[in-house]
């Protein structure tokens, strides 16, 4: 659904919930360039998360790497142009309609925006040889391999989901133990 310009803010509950990818494992397409608003819900379809994008498809490709178990169905309402205060105020809407402020809004709301940081997955033989690196360089080769664990971690989760979609991480952030997409 498409709003032009102020037009009433619609209820979330009124909107219809797709699936977060297709039978092929595809996200949908056909929200690539789009501004929007979108809710994501789980399997059990709890709601999860609120926000808004200058390009939808590109926010849900993120949000499907740093939560797949949170990635099921999603709604979203879309508008022609980027206004901010009407983006903020649909999410504000929704999110009032849903009765509490979903954790990706809140408690959790760094796991949803911000990039998945490696370090946090380290295991206790990783963490010691962090701790005993003897400079910088050792420490960023240990931390790009942690990365690129927990990397084939997550794509081997998105693969067991049936995602299609190209899955690409900044190889600059793997040094200081980040993944982000590219």
């Amino acid at each position: 659904m498409t709003m032009t310009s102020a037009a009433a803010i619609p209820l979330l509950k009124s909107l219809t919930a797709i699936p977060y990818l297709d039978a092929a494992g595809k996200l949908p397409g056909a929200l690539q360039g789009k501004v929007g608003v979108y809710a994501i819900f789980d399997d059990t379809s709890t709601l999860q998360y609120v926000g808004y994008s200058r390009d939808v498809l590109l926010s849900l490709r993120q949000h499907l790497v740093r939560r797949p178990a949170a990635c099921h169905w999603l709604k979203v309402q879309t508008i022609e142009r980027p206004d901010r205060s009407q983006l903020e105020a649909i999410r504000a809407a929704w999110i009032a309609e849903n009765g509490t402020t979903p954790a990706g809004n809140g408690a959790e709301a760094n796991l949803w925006s911000q990039p998945l940081d490696a370090k946090q997955q380290m295991t206790p033989t990783e963490q010691t040889a962090y701790a005993e690196a003897v400079d910088e360089l050792t420490q960023s080769k240990l931390l790009k391999q942690v990365a690129r664990r927990v990397e084939a971690d997550i794509l081997a989760v998105l693969q067991a989901r049936g995602v299609q979609e190209e899955i690409r991480f900044n190889p600059k952030l793997k040094e200081a133990g980040l993944l982000d997409l590219k």
